[in-house]
């Protein structure tokens, strides 16, 4: 996690919102947030150092990289390859998932398959996101629930009765419109008239997502 912390009593101060109203309705008393200089990559790669750590790993016991964010450092190459340049992961085939909130699920799901195809042995799954660099400081409805940070796992194959039971994942792009960022895509190429229009910004109506989520899980 970066080292500022973006308290609720902070953002008291910068929009219409009280500690009592955020916490009540997202349980988060605060969030942190990457500085100017941190990318995604940067955020990744110290998650996956602590998870090849952990692991008692190197970076070219790695075969495959898969790295799940929609804040990647550019629109390519991938933010995985940046990963793996900087782990010194030269055996790695890297690259990119986007699924936004549930993308490091996403990569597990991946992963697992990957395994039990018996194409990789041993695989980095990261997620990792810099949300701030996206989120709009005057839109109370988003910037009081998103943060910066990374998380890593190493996945590998086992001959032992272990491992992941099963996973269950679903997509509905009707849905499309209840959280996005509509600007900076082939749809709506950024433009002067899209930073204009705030475009860069993630857009949420909060009220139809939490309902949706809670029906579907």
């Amino acid at each position: 996690m970066p080292d500022r912390v973006l308290s609720n009593s902070d953002l008291e101060v910068m929009v219409d919102t009280s500690d009592e109203w955020i916490t009540e309705r997202t349980g988060i008393r605060e969030r942190r947030i990457a500085d100017e200089s941190q990318a995604a990559s940067d955020l990744a790669f110290e998650a996956s150092k602590i998870a090849l750590d952990r692991a008692g790993l190197s970076a070219a016991d790695i075969e495959l990289i898969i790295v799940a964010t929609v804040t990647g450092d550019m629109p390519f190459p991938s933010t995985a390859c940046f990963l793996q340049n900087r782990l010194g992961a030269s055996r790695a085939v890297g690259f990119d998932i986007n699924a936004t909130c549930s993308g490091f699920l996403y990569a597990l799901y991946v992963a697992d398959g990957f395994i039990r195809s018996g194409m990789h042995r041993r695989i980095l799954v990261v997620g990792t996101e810099v949300l701030s660099k996206v989120t709009d400081w005057k839109d109370r409805t988003t910037c009081v629930i998103f943060g910066d940070g990374a998380g890593a796992a190493i996945v590998e194959a086992t001959s032992e009765d272990r491992g992941i039971l099963s996973m269950s994942i679903n997509s509905d792009g009707s849905m499309w419109d209840l959280i996005n960022i509509p600007g900076g895509g082939s749809r709506n190429p950024a433009s002067t008239d899209t930073l204009k229009k705030g475009m860069h910004y993630i857009r949420m109506k909060g009220n139809e997502t939490f309902k949706v989520a809670v029906r579907t899980l």
